[in-house]
């Protein structure tokens, strides 16, 4: 396992932008999710994540699985 994550391996997304518009923690979130709040801070940092995780992200925020471009532009 590399220590140093690659500056190209990182995924853009607006998850922590759009949990922070909703005074919501990351536990917060990762509840929501069902998901760990060590996900929730891995998606936030740009680490890439699976398909599934995406989903429960997009629907714990309150938005429909149509909208995920708000959340995950490049996927």
């Amino acid at each position: 396992m590399e220590a140093k994550i690659k500056e190209s391996n990182l995924v853009k997304n607006h998850v922590q932008k759009m949990r922070e518009e909703q005074l919501m923690s990351k536990a917060e979130l990762a509840r929501k999710a069902g998901l760990s709040a060590l996900t929730i801070d891995r998606v936030e940092g740009g680490m890439s994540c699976r398909m599934d995780t995406m989903r429960k992200i997009i629907l714990a925020l309150g938005l429909k699985l149509s909208e995920k471009e708000k959340v995950f532009p490049e996927s």
